[in-house]
C-alpha cells in the first residue's frame, strides 16, 4: 500500500496547488484589477497568508472534512485516494470549461459518494447544516456588501470608478485582499488535505502545513495568469464597492472557518458583489450571469456523488480499499 499513500500525497498536494492558484483572483484579484498593488507583489502577499491560514485557521474545518463527513474512524488509503482524485478532477475540468462550481460542494459530495460505495455510513446531520450553510452564506454575504458599501458611503460620498485611487483606498483594497488570502489558506486547504485526516495516518497539523505549502506553491506558480479573474462580470464595481464585497466574503468565510464548517469563496463573493450593486441602486447586477452560475453550481454536488462513487467502487474492484 505504499504506493498507494505515495499516490494520496501526490494527488493532494496537486490538487492544493491548483486550489491556490486558481483563487489568486478571489483574493487578490480586485486589488490588482484596481491598480492598488502590483501582481508579483500580490502574490508574494498571498501566498504565505494562504500559508498562514492553512497552518493557523483550518484545524477544525479538517476535523470536519478527515472525520465528521463519514461515521467511521478512518478510512482506507484508497478509498481517501477516491475521494480526492473525483474532486481534483472534476474541479480541473470545470475550471476547464469554465464553469462555475463549488470546489467544496465537489469534494462534500465526493466524499458521501466514495463512502456509500464502501458501504460506510455517512453523517447527514453534519451534510445537512453544510447545505443549511451553503444556502445562507450568500445571502449573508450579500446582506454584509450592501451594509459594508453603504456605510463607506456615508463616510465618503461616491466618485466615479475611474478616480485615481487614494492612500486609503490603496490600502483598503490590498488590506482586504489579505484578509481573503488568509481565509482561502483556512477555509480551503481541506479540500485537498482533509484526504490526509481521513486516513488516520496525518494528524491535523501535518495536513495541514502540507496543504498550505501546497497552497502557496500554486500562487506563486502558476496564479498570475488567473490573477485578473475577479471572477465573474456580475457587477460593475468600483475600489469602495470592491473593498466592501471582499470584507464581505472574508467575514462569511472567517465566521464560518470558526464553527468547523467551510462554505464557497466564490458563492460568498458573488453575493456580496450583488450586494454592493443592489445597495448603490444602480443597474449594476447582471442578471444573466448570475442564472448561469447558478446552474453551474447545482452541477456540482451531483457530479461529485456521482465521480466519487464511481471511483469508490473503483478502489473496491481493485482492492486497494
Amino acid at each position: 500500500m505504499i504506493v498507494v499513500a505515495i499516490l494520496l500525497v501526490v494527488v493532494a498536494v496537486a490538487f492544493a496547488v491548483s486550489i491556490g492558484a486558481h483563487y489568486t483572483g478571489a483574493c487578490m484579484g480586485m486589488p490588482y484589477a484596481a491598480g492598488a498593488i502590483q501582481p508579483g507583489r500580490a502574490l508574494l502577499l498571498m501566498a504565505p497568508l494562504a500559508f498562514l491560514g492553512a497552518a493557523l485557521a483550518s484545524g477544525k474545518v479538517e476535523a470536519t472534512v478527515g472525520h465528521a463527513l463519514l461515521l467511521a474512524p478512518t478510512v482506507a488509503l484508497g478509498l481517501a485516494l477516491a475521494v480526492v482524485s473525483a474532486a481534483f478532477v472534476l474541479t480541473s475540468a470545470y475550471n476547464l470549461l469554465t464553469v462555475p462550481t463549488s470546489t467544496i460542494q465537489i469534494l462534500v459530495f465526493a466524499t458521501v459518494g466514495a463512502g456509500l460505495a464502501a458501504g460506510i455510513a455517512v453523517d447527514w446531520s453534519i451534510i445537512g447544516t453544510l447545505l443549511l450553510l451553503w444556502a445562507v452564506a450568500p445571502f449573508a454575504a450579500f446582506a454584509l456588501g450592501a451594509l459594508f458599501v453603504r456605510v463607506a458611503d456615508r463616510l465618503r460620498a461616491p466618485g466615479p470608478a475611474t478616480a485615481r485611487l487614494g492612500r486609503g483606498a490603496v490600502a483598503g483594497l490590498v488590506g482586504v485582499g489579505a484578509a481573503a488570502s488568509f481565509a482561502m489558506g483556512a477555509n480551503d486547504v481541506s479540500n485537498a488535505s482533509g484526504s490526509l485526516v481521513m486516513t488516520g495516518e496525518f494528524s491535523l497539523v501535518l495536513a495541514a502545513l502540507v496543504g498550505g505549502a501546497g497552497l502557496a506553491v500554486g500562487v506563486l506558480t502558476w496564479g498570475r495568469p488567473l490573477l485578473r479573474r475577479v471572477a465573474f462580470d456580475l457587477v460593475r464595481l468600483d475600489a469602495r464597492m470592491a473593498t466592501s464585497a471582499q470584507l464581505a466574503q472574508s467575514t462569511v468565510l472567517l465566521v464560518a472557518v470558526a464553527f468547523g464548517l467551510f462554505t464557497s469563496m466564490n458563492q460568498a463573493l458573488v453575493g456580496a458583489m450583488i450586494g454592493t450593486g443592489v445597495a448603490r441602486r444602480q443597474s449594476t447586477v447582471v442578471w444573466k450571469s448570475v442564472r448561469a452560475i447558478l446552474v453551474g453550481w447545482s452541477l456540482g454536488p451531483v457530479s461529485g456523488l456521482a465521480l466519487g462513487f464511481a471511483f469508490g467502487l473503483l478502489v473496491l474492484r481493485i482492492g486497494w480499499a
